[in-house]
Parts: C-alpha cells; structure tokens; sequence
C-alpha cells in the first residue's frame, strides 16, 4: 500500500464524476439554476435589516442541504409550495455514505434525477459480497435474482457530486437555496417552532419564519441536541475510521461494482466500497475501545486493521492511499420523537443507523419524500402543522428503522449465520430480501418472529460462534 500522496479523494489529485447540466437532471428549461457551471445558485442573504422586513411567510425553511433536505425541499415544491432551504457549506463538498440501496430508485423516479445517476460514471451496484475472517469469499448476492426490476441495479455514488446534484435539482423544483448560511436556533413561540435565527457568511445576524421548519442538519442533529430528544443506541455502540486509495484491485465483471463486507473476527467489518475515477472507499467498524486499544492515530488503527485482514490487506496492496484518514463516532442514534408543533426531523437529524447494510441514504429520500407530502397535505386541509401532521411519517419511518436495526443487531450476534438461517426457513428468503433492498412496506413479521426463533434456538443449543469464519458461500445476504 502506497502512501505517497494524502489528499482527500475529493482534491484535485483524484477528479470527481461530471456533473450534467441540471435541464437534463430535471426534465427542461425550468429546470436550469442560475449557476450551471457546478455550485447550487445561492439568493443574496438580507443584512440583518433586511431581514426584518421579509415576507414572513414561507410555506417551510429546511435546514440542511443534504440528501434528506434537497429531498424534502425539491417534494415541497413539487407540490407548488414555496420552500426556502439554508445551508451551512458551500456544494459541492465531502461526505461519507456512498453506497445506495435499490430500492432508492423510486425516490430518484420521482425527483426526476435518474439520468443524471445514469450519466454520472458511478459504478453499477449489481451485489453485495461478504468475506469470512480467512479470506473466503461468499457467492456475491445478485439483486436482480430476485428484483425483476430496474431497481435491482443501483449505484456507487460520490457524494460530493451527488449531493450538489440533489441540491441544484431542488432549486430546478422551485426551492430557493441560501448557501454558507449556519441556522444557529430554531425560534419557537408557545413550543411551536415558527422560523429560524442564522448567522450570514459575512457574520451577520438573519431571521426567517415559516409554517413549518424541517430539521435536515444531519449529525448535527439540531433540533435533537435543543430538545434533549438524541438518545444514543447502547447495543450499536461503533465507530468507523475510513479512508480511500485509488489504482486497488476490484473484482472482475459484474463484480467490479459491489460492495464488500469483510469480517474481523469477533469484533466488527470492512466496508469496501468501489467509486467513480479508480478510487476506492474503505473502512473498519468496530467498539472504540477495541479499535484504540494500542493507540489513538486513525491512521495506524487503519493499518493494523488492514493488515491483519487477508482479503482487504490483498486488495489495497497494488493501490495508493489517497487519504485523509477520518473518523466518526456515535454511530447509533435517534431522537426520542420525529416531529412537535411545526416542525420535524428528518434523515440523520432524526436517526442514524449502523451503516453495514447501506440504509442511511434511503432513510434519508424516503423520510424526505414522506415529510414533505405530509406537510402538503396538512396546508391543503387548511391546517396549521402539528406534531399530529407527522404521525404517518413517524410510524413509517420508524418502522423502517426499527426493521433494519433487527437485521443489523443479527449481523453482530456472533450465533448468528444468515445462510444456516435461510436453510431453516427458506420461504422468508424473498420478505429478508425486501428488507435489505430497501422494501420495508411489506408484512416483515413473520422474518421478525423467526428471527427471535432462531436465535432462541442457537443460544440454547450454545451455538458455536465460527459461523463469520466460513460463510454460506450461495446463501449470506447483503
């Protein structure tokens, strides 16, 4: 492994996919920001002043550009309101999670940006593979063995690309974006929220006010962190440490675009993750104190790991590291309710979820999408919004949350073998599918119920816990 250069993936040393003009992301003309060369068009921001005197009423103000906002923001203009979404930084710009689960597709459908994902050059996401602690290979999960749909194909995406992307699109939908904007509190009068107080690039001082406020910050978790509503997860309690080389091997063929999971024994994963311009995105994930128990250098935690795990030692050997070496933290958490009086919470200003099975981005979309049409339908009613307004939202998106949080705490019990699992109930391989592929609409009950049937009947047997050293090599799922 070449340590010659350090730069992030996103510098000039490894150049980014392009970025199609926005008329062919959103469907016409209408569609063009004023900006088209690259970055998100950004409205002048009011002095302080000014600020006073504006029309107070925007139909809803998201904060946060991500995923989840663009989403949210891009639905609520599509339904014709009029939406103001302020960012902290400036597009395009680094973020981790850049692989997507299938069923993604139908938010992108909507938003009207598959061309753009189907132009971008991001590597085809056809499978999922897992790698026991010997280096053995699992047969790779093909989506399309069981999707028959588009869908079954979806994508490696570089988020700094995409998210740029997914913010100009919500400015094609009618959405106006303030970049280099920081929401410092969201104004709340008799505990309803009814606008937010930021701070402009230059340091001055704005107030805006809305209907509805949508807390769309992220990790930041703005609303949560106010409210005292973040309540971390005690059994996911991981942290990851990542970083990207370019010119590493990748499998061949349909392969060369999969997602690998490789086991550390007893203690955590790789994620392997192939992107746009032969670069590769690659972390560990494990307990803290495991990962710091000789030193606290991300860098020579990255190594040690690395080398002691054969097949991902063997696949960055032949490329660079590209670096820089990051880390993040608290890697499990969610606010104790989604929505209060006109406001919600919404993507990982809501949850975040141990990233092994890809759910974040789709929770993001999907929670976006549901937000959104939750909030129109109250206006068409004639309602003020309230925390009522989000109750469908919140059920759903719990529910998908809740259900991948069950797959994930299987992934970590060491009794556990996924294809030893789909041998004893082969016809509950179809709903576990749905579930690690993003269909979390469907009846998942009876999964459920077997799951805790198996696991009882493991435990009390005293199930060895070699199942990680050699997989079920045409059975472990993604």
């Amino acid at each position: 492994m070449s340590t010659s250069d350090t730069r992030s993936p996103e510098s000039d040393a490894v150049p980014t996919a392009q970025i199609p003009d926005p008329e062919n992301v959103a469907g016409g003309p209408d569609s063009r920001p004023t900006n088209p060369a690259g970055a998100c068009a950004v409205s002048a921001a009011p002095t302080p002043d000014a600020a006073a005197a504006l029309d107070p009423s925007y139909d809803a103000i998201v904060v946060g550009g991500g995923p989840a906002g663009a989403t949210t923001a891009a639905v609520l203009a599509q339904h014709g309101r009029r939406v103001l979404l302020l960012e902290r930084e400036r597009f395009p710009r680094y973020h981790i999670g850049e692989s997507l689960m299938p069923y993604t597709w139908f938010t992108f459908e909507r938003l009207g940006v598959l061309d753009w994902l189907k132009g971008s050059g991001s590597p085809l996401k056809h499978s999922v593979q897992f790698v026991s602690t010997n280096g053995k290979v699992s047969q790779p999960f093909y989506f399309f063995q069981t999707i028959e749909h588009e869908c079954a194909s979806t994508w490696q995406i570089l988020r700094s690309d995409f998210d740029a992307m997914m913010l100009r699109n919500a400015a094609g939908k009618g959405a106006e974006i303030r970049q280099g904007v920081t929401v410092r509190d969201v104004l709340l009068e008799n505990d309803r929220a009814v606008g937010v107080r930021a701070t402009l690039a230059g340091g001055e001082t704005a107030t805006w006010r809305a209907r509805v406020v949508v807390d769309a910050t992220g990790r930041d978790t703005l609303l949560a962190n106010r409210l005292g509503w973040k309540r971390r997860d005690p059994d996911l309690n991981k942290i990851a440490i990542f970083t990207y080389f370019t010119g590493a091997r990748r499998d061949p063929g349909l392969d060369a675009g999969a997602t690998t999971v490789a086991y550390i024994a007893d203690k955590g994963w790789f994620w392997y993750i192939p992107l746009v311009d032969d670069t590769v995105s690659v972390g560990v994930v494990a307990e803290h104190d495991y990962l710091y128990r000789d030193t606290r250098d991300p860098e020579a935690i990255f190594r040690r790991e690395a080398a002691e795990c054969q097949w991902i030692r063997e696949h960055l050997e032949p490329g660079a590291h590209r670096g820089p070496v990051r880390v993040t933290g608290e890697f499990s958490y969610r606010a104790a309710a989604a929505a209060g009086d006109g406001f919600c919470l919404v993507g990982d200003a809501y949850a975040f979820l141990d990233p092994v099975f890809s759910s974040g981005v789709f929770v993001a979309l999907k929670g976006g999408e549901l937000a959104a049409d939750a909030i129109h339908a109250a206006f068409d009613r004639g309602e003020d919004v309230t925390a009522a307004t989000f109750d469908d939202y919140a059920r759903d998106v719990r529910y998908a949350l809740d259900s991948f949080r069950r797959i994930v705490i299987a992934f970590y019990d060491q009794t556990f073998n996924f294809g030893e699992f789909i041998g004893a109930y082969p016809d509950l391989q179809p709903r576990l599918v749905d579930l690690l592929v993003g269909n979390v609409s469907r009846d998942l009950e009876p999964l459920f119920e077997a799951l805790a049937e198996y696991s009882r009947r493991t435990v009390s047997s005293g199930a060895a816990t070699t199942c990680r050293r050699e997989p079920h090599a045409a059975q472990d799922p993604p």
